[in-house]
């Protein structure tokens, strides 16, 4: 079968260095929605959370689906969200640590007798080890026909503050207080933390000019234009960290100064990143899968929120020199 758009996923990442638990339970929900086995699906969760009296939930790039009738309508509308006939999972990554399971992987879309390969991350927040309370999906926006460049944070901050690197560790750590920590990004020690092979992408389209990095040189390029605005305009607030000791997954929320809006047009959104360690300590893979750069492309009669909503969640004036240092100018939220 044709491969009318292919993603570098699998290709930069599968093989046996990867081992895959085919019983995960977010995988199996995954493989039971592309089979449209609807039944199969429900058997994962609950109507509400271990915890809290809260429904059980899927939290998908364009939309929240809550309780057992919210996982019944996300797998009956799963194909038609993607103008699909059919669906088929290829695994390639995953990741099980603290409470959760971690899947990337390729959704393979059946449209028109030719495949769509949309890249995903799948993250089970686990109430067993064999079931499931919710389920956050990220894939990039210009994969689901229709979706705009915006899904509003799906984490509340109790403070804007950017993400204490002392939660991290070894490379990861480096990496994150290299390019955010500091008054002005570090490149040098960002590139000190990876690896000469490592690799970086894996989730934009290719036919958007976005392809994975893979030389030094591209690398160096790559950072040099994030220094151009980090972090004087945007920074990451930590939401979630899942470290198996070998992939570090932190999902966050963006904080946005006035100089990030004004010069940027950035806005709060949520994303999400796997920074892979190699055998030799340093980063061998970084994935990140995010909105960032189409802000500008929303067309806010379309979102569920205006754009003056969207832009006072999570901003500030701007962010204070030092590492760690809170904001004192956030406004409400």
């Amino acid at each position: 079968m044709k491969i009318r758009n292919s993603c570098t996923l699998a290709r930069l990442y599968a093989g046996p260095h990867h081992p895959i638990l085919a019983t995960s339970p977010e995988l199996m929900l995954i493989n039971a929605v592309c089979q449209q086995n609807t039944e199969a699906a429900l058997a994962l969760f609950s109507e509400k959370k271990l915890f809290g009296s809260v429904p059980s939930a899927i939290d998908a790039p364009y939309g929240r689906f809550e309780g057992l009738g919210g996982v019944r309508d996300f797998t009956e509308t799963w194909l038609s969200i993607f103008h699909a006939q059919q669906a088929f999972v290829t695994p390639v990554i995953q990741t099980r640590a603290n409470g959760r399971a971690i899947t990337e992987l390729v959704v393979n879309f059946v449209v028109d007798g030719e495949i769509n390969q949309v890249p995903m991350f799948v993250i089970g927040e686990l109430r067993t080890k064999n079931t499931l309370d919710e389920v956050r999906i990220y894939c990039h926006h210009t994969f689901v026909p229709d979706l705009q460049a915006y899904r509003k944070p799906m984490f509340t901050p109790a403070y804007l503050e950017m993400g204490d690197p002392g939660l991290l560790s070894g490379s990861v750590r480096e990496y994150y207080e290299a390019l955010h920590h500091v008054p002005a990004t570090d490149i040098k020690r960002i590139m000190a933390s990876m690896s000469p092979d490592c690799k970086f992408g894996g989730y934009e389209p290719e036919k958007t000019g976005h392809e994975a990095t893979q030389t030094q040189a591209e690398m160096l390029e790559k950072f040099e234009f994030m220094a151009s605005y980090i972090p004087r305009c945007v920074g990451m607030r930590f939401e979630t960290i899942t470290d198996d000791n070998t992939t570090c997954i932190i999902e966050w929320v963006h904080i946005v100064s006035r100089a990030g809006q004004e010069e940027r047009g950035r806005i709060a959104l949520s994303g999400i990143a796997a920074y892979e360690r190699g055998e030799d300590g340093l980063l061998c893979a970084v994935r990140i899968s995010d909105y960032a750069g189409y802000e500008r492309t929303i067309d806010w009669s379309k979102t569920p929120l205006t754009e003056a909503e969207a832009k006072a969640i999570n901003f500030v004036e701007e962010f204070p020199a030092g590492v760690g240092s809170k904001s004192q100018t956030s406004t409400a939220r």
